[in-house]
């Protein structure tokens, strides 16, 4: 049995991972195929319809400026979905490569790098990316480098601790010995030592980014009209929660399925990775 069947036989075993998987699929498919039955454009206007529930024509009801509340929630989810897993690729790679990188090589290097991850964890970052991603005007590709810009180094602190422990290693030193370049040690031998790690930062950054950017979005800081996010969604729809409630319970369900999704597959590849887990099962 192969490394990656036995992780895919233990996260099976995780009935609420399971569940996550395809809870993300559906909304993954949602938000590609989705647009394939949508009546309307997501700024298309219907004067004849404005602040009206969900029905035939508007599955989801339309807003007060006659916006189709179905199209603007596909576009929003595709928007979130592209945010959120483009600050989690960034972030973990950068973080990952950081911290180790820091760890092996240490000295100047080490410390620099140090000085600027504690210097960062006692910044009021969330302050910082809301002036500059409302003075960028609302572009998510923006918000999303900025995210990344700022969110790396708190799991590139950790990364940093357990490589401590990695860089002693023998077959470290054997690497070094043999006159392997240190950039290569950190790429093929620290970094695959902690793959697991990596996977599960990846999947709760994922998490991390969707609910920075919907409370970014809700406050008025984030993705602005005409383009849209479940977060701008939410907050525009709350204001008319008892008038027209559909306007924020759509948005919210999306969003609610899409962190808890993210979550339960996060605890499902720490149990599948975990040899000690109880997802092992009984020999």
């Amino acid at each position: 049995m192969s490394k990656f069947e036995l992780y895919g036989r233990r996260f099976l075993r995780n009935r609420g991972a399971v569940a996550g998987a395809v809870i993300f699929v559906i909304i993954v498919l949602f938000a590609l195929i989705g647009p394939l039955f949508q009546q309307y454009d997501h700024i298309e206007l219907d004067f004849l319809a404005l602040t009206k529930p969900p029905s035939a024509e508007h599955w989801f009801g339309t807003n007060g400026a006659g916006n189709d509340l179905y199209a603007q929630v596909v576009v929003g989810l595709q928007r979130s979905l592209m945010i959120a897993l483009a600050v989690s690729i960034g972030t973990t790679v950068l973080s990952a490569l950081i911290g180790a990188a820091a760890a092996y090589f240490g000295g100047v290097f080490e410390r620099g790098v140090l000085v600027v991850i504690h210097f960062l964890m006692v910044v009021p970052t969330f302050l910082i990316l809301a002036m500059i991603s409302n003075s960028a005007g609302g572009d998510w590709r923006i918000i999303a480098v900025i995210m990344i810009a700022i969110n790396w180094f708190f799991p590139a602190r950790v990364i940093w601790t357990l490589s401590l422990s990695l860089r002693e290693r023998e077959y470290i030193s054997a690497a070094k010995y043999m006159g392997v370049p240190g950039f290569r040690i950190v790429l093929r031998h620290m970094l695959p030592n902690i793959g697991s790690l990596l996977v599960i930062n990846f999947t709760l950054g994922v998490v991390g980014a969707v609910q920075t950017e919907t409370s970014l979005s809700f406050l008025g800081f984030g993705v602005k009209a005409p383009d849209v996010s479940l977060g701008s969604l939410i907050g525009s729809g709350s204001a008319t929660i008892t008038s027209a409630p559909w306007l924020f319970y759509f948005p919210a369900a999306a969003l609610t399925l899409l962190t808890i999704s993210m979550a339960l597959i996060a605890d499902g590849l720490r149990d599948a990775l975990d040899p000690t887990s109880a997802a092992g099962g009984r020999a």
